[in-house]
């Protein structure tokens, strides 16, 4: 069984990127914290979502709607994606997972989605959460994610305030929401680099398999 790193923070956001690997044949390895481990010995990298990146990794001040900077996470997750693309290894890079990727390769972010709720739903019991569709992308032709889940519209969840601005050296954009905010890249250079900005594990966990057969194109990759 191919053996996919996840880097995280909190064990108890782990599970839902475990289950996924799970359900596409894939064994889960949790990475987290302290020294950062060589990848001898994975298969491939999945980064997860969480937290605010640290702005002045982008040579920004913070917003004030920042979280604050968890700087030793940054600092794993970035090592991790260094080895991963030095040795071609497949990256899945999920929500703050892709906007890492933009940022390690000289990206920059929006650092506040103002004046929309369309990438901000929270779950809720009585009304569209987190493992729900709430807004539609369209996917470019001829990209990977085109490959896996076919070009022009899709429906995604949405939970982010932050988003891609300028585009980090070597990614292009595959998706975008209908204003025009960055919702899928890659890097068309490596055998098999996808980001998205939306929360594919969740709709899963929820048994919604739309995007299950991304977590299977990461598997068919390693």
């Amino acid at each position: 069984m191919k053996r996919v790193g996840i880097s995280y923070r909190y064990e108890d956001k782990l599970e839902p990127y475990a289950a996924a690997l799970r359900a596409a044949g894939l064994e889960p390895a949790g990475i987290a914290g302290g020294a950062v481990p060589s990848l001898a010995g994975y298969d491939g990298l999945l980064i997860s979502g969480g937290t605010d990146l640290d702005a002045g990794l982008y040579g920004e001040v913070p917003h004030p709607e920042n979280e604050a900077p968890d700087i030793d996470r940054d600092r794993l997750e970035m090592d991790l994606l260094r080895q991963a693309l030095s040795a071609d290894l497949p990256v899945l890079a999920i929500c703050r997972g892709m906007q890492v990727l933009n940022v390690m390769l000289g990206g920059t972010l929006e650092q506040h989605l103002e004046a929309t709720a369309l990438h901000r739903q929270r779950f809720a019991e009585d009304w569209i959460g987190t493992h729900r569709a709430v807004h539609g992308i369209s996917v470019a032709a001829g990209s990977k994610l085109a490959e896996i889940v076919g070009e022009g519209a899709y429906l995604v969840n949405s939970r982010h305030h932050q988003a891609v601005k300028r585009v980090g050296v070597g990614l292009r954009i595959t998706a975008r929401a209908d204003d025009e905010v960055v919702e899928a890249m890659e890097i068309p250079e490596r055998r098999w680099v996808v980001a998205v900005q939306w929360h594919p594990e969740d709709r899963i966990a929820s048994g919604d398999s739309n995007d299950l057969q991304l977590f299977r194109a990461f598997g068919e990759a390693l």
